[in-house]
């Protein structure tokens, strides 16, 4: 089907798979009072280049502003904070400074289009190195969640713990992870993103150690906890850069690269530690991500430049301060002083009202949560499935995973068929009502095919784990899992970013912890489960699970608009 290119122009739109596009907004509702539509959003979130330093037009002033920009490794998004709201000065303070200083010309701003320290002027080859080096530190740190499970053998023998209690270090570690973006992750805004993430991953890469050289399960569990803790922190801004350097034309292929990495590193830690604990001790699993995380940090420190823009113009400000000797030279950055603490302690609370209070919100976190929940209970089962069923040792074991990858990775290649069909909603839309607009229920179209599709995979895999039956079709039915999970994933991610514009870190966020809670909590009971119900009843209860959530993205896809037209925090009412 052809598409009219001024649609696609004026749409934007297409978002990156399983990403958010970056908005850095010029006037948000909270920054001027006036309601800004989805469609507005995705087709001006580029930064404007301003001509000079001295004589500019202004208009995008406030798109310099520190914005919050947030990851949960799933999606990117800036999300801006009320004037006035932390206890600074109010708009009318913070505007009257403005205008003297643009009096004045003492406003720093890019000199040009092409000023070389605009971030998205970096060359082409260097932008795709750092998305590589940040997609590999991305991968490292999910992989270190699930690889950790194929060493239970030989660390409860030497331990002498049991299997339950060896779960609570996955616990631990995916618990840090949930928490530590509403803590961490708004610190970017006032110290950039490189300090934040080379920082995290120096923390991240410290308490690798204790847990290679850890001599009792406590150790271990406080040291997994901690390293969550702190690949969480650069989990939710890595992204960010991504973000940062390419234009909204051009965003696409390297944020869906980005992306994929926190999705597929789950699946891949179990591959890679089977093969490692097949042959060698446990602690070469943790000698092994030493090595990897300290290459990844290396690369951070000398191969990646600060992105953040009102950082970068800050910086700008201050080398031009040193240079002229007058004081007087302001990144937009600095014109107003907002304090860390009230903005860590909204970025806590809004997720937990947004997700509590708002019924849309509250249930499509619970589905995706029942999903990567599962996601996480399958790193006990497999073992006990294609052990006990097939006889599997524990590198086979670790590739039984392989087809979940697949899946996976199909969903995220099935991106363009989406954004195909994205853009034909918005046509459709425009034949209907005579207005180019996007609704944010288009984004829930993946979530819809998605759902049937672990539902069916689920019930599939319950049924199909026999002696009898060979074990493709087991793997066959957790790659339409895998596939599912991933579809849901993008039609929520997208549609929470667009449903709640002023609040999608929020949003975000909620989902990130709720998430996060569940796929904590599941591993400690999926053992017990599985061995009182048997591995078909158990399976299949959570099949059944997953088939009372699957209706839900289907119900908002279609009476959505009349939902978000009650919602308090919905500020695209349609």
């Amino acid at each position: 089907m052809a598409f009219r290119p001024e649609l696609e122009k004026e749409v934007g739109a297409q978002l990156p798979h399983l990403q958010p596009t970056t908005r850095s907004q010029p006037r948000t509702v909270e920054d001027s009072g006036e309601k800004q539509s989805p469609l507005d959003a995705s087709s001006s979130n580029t930064l404007t280049p301003m001509v000079t330093n001295r004589t500019q037009q202004h208009s995008g002033l406030s798109s310099l502003r520190p914005t919050r920009s947030y990851t949960d490794g799933h999606g990117y998004f800036s999300e801006p904070d009320a004037e006035g709201e932390d206890g600074t000065d109010g708009p009318q303070d913070v505007e009257q400074q403005d205008v003297e200083l643009r009096e004045k010309g003492f406003e720093v701003a890019w000199d040009g289009a092409d000023d070389p320290m605009n971030p998205k002027n970096l060359k082409p080859g260097r932008k795709w190195m750092i998305v590589i080096v940040l997609a590999f530190g991305a991968l490292c740190v999910t992989c270190t969640s699930s690889l950790y499970t194929i060493t239970y053998g030989q660390m409860n023998a030497e331990f002498g713990t049991t299997r339950f209690q060896a779960t609570i270090g996955l616990a631990t570690f995916v618990f840090g992870l949930g928490i530590g973006p509403m803590l961490l992750g708004p610190l970017s805004e006032f110290y950039g993103r490189r300090p934040i993430y080379i920082v995290a991953y120096v923390f991240f890469t410290t308490w690798l150690i204790p847990c290679a050289v850890a001599k009792n399960l406590a150790t271990m569990l406080v040291a997994r906890f901690f390293d969550g803790l702190a690949g969480s922190a650069f989990l939710s801004v890595a992204g960010g850069t991504v973000g940062d350097m390419f234009n909204h034309d051009q965003l696409q292929a390297p944020m869906m690269i980005y992306s994929a990495a926190p999705f597929l590193g789950p699946s891949i830690g179990p591959i890679i530690g089977g093969f490692i604990n097949q042959y060698a001790s446990w602690r070469w699993s943790y000698y092994v991500l030493l090595i990897w995380s300290g290459v990844m940090l290396l690369c951070m420190i000398f191969l990646i430049p600060e992105t953040y823009m009102p950082v970068v113009l800050r910086n700008k400000a201050r080398l031009m301060r040193k240079e002229t000797g007058e004081p007087r030279w302001k990144a937009p950055m600095e014109i107003r002083e907002r304090s860390v603490t009230m903005t860590v302690l909204r970025s806590l609370y809004r997720p937990f009202l947004l997700l509590f209070l708002d019924p849309m919100c509250f249930n499509l976190c619970l589905f995706s949560s029942i999903l990567l929940g599962i996601l996480y209970l399958f790193f006990g089962a497999f073992n006990l499935v294609f052990t006990e069923i097939y006889g599997f040792d524990l590198h086979q074991v670790g590739l039984s995973f392989v087809g979940l990858l697949i899946g996976m990775i199909l969903g995220i290649s099935s991106d363009p068929l989406w954004q195909r069909n994205y853009l034909r909603l918005v046509r459709n839309n425009e034949i209907k009502t005579g207005e180019l607009k996007s609704e944010p229920e288009f984004r829930l179209a993946p979530a819809v095919v998605g759902a049937p599709f672990c539902v069916v995979g689920l019930f599939l895999f319950a049924w199909t784990i026999y002696p009898s039956v060979h074990w493709i079709v087991p793997e066959i039915a957790i790659g339409l899992f895998g596939f599912g999970l991933i579809l849901v994933f993008s039609g929520v991610f997208t549609f929470l970013v667009e449903a709640y514009p002023l609040y999608a870190a929020s949003a975000l966020s909620a989902n990130s912890f709720a998430r996060s809670s569940f796929a904590g909590a599941f591993p400690l009971f999926g053992v017990q489960m599985y061995r009182k119900l048997d591995f078909h009843w158990a399976t299949t209860l959570l099949a059944f699970l997953c088939l009372v959530m699957a209706p839900f993205p289907y119900i908002f896809f279609i009476y959505g608009k009349r939902l978000r037209a009650r919602s308090r925090f919905s500020t695209a009412k349609g």
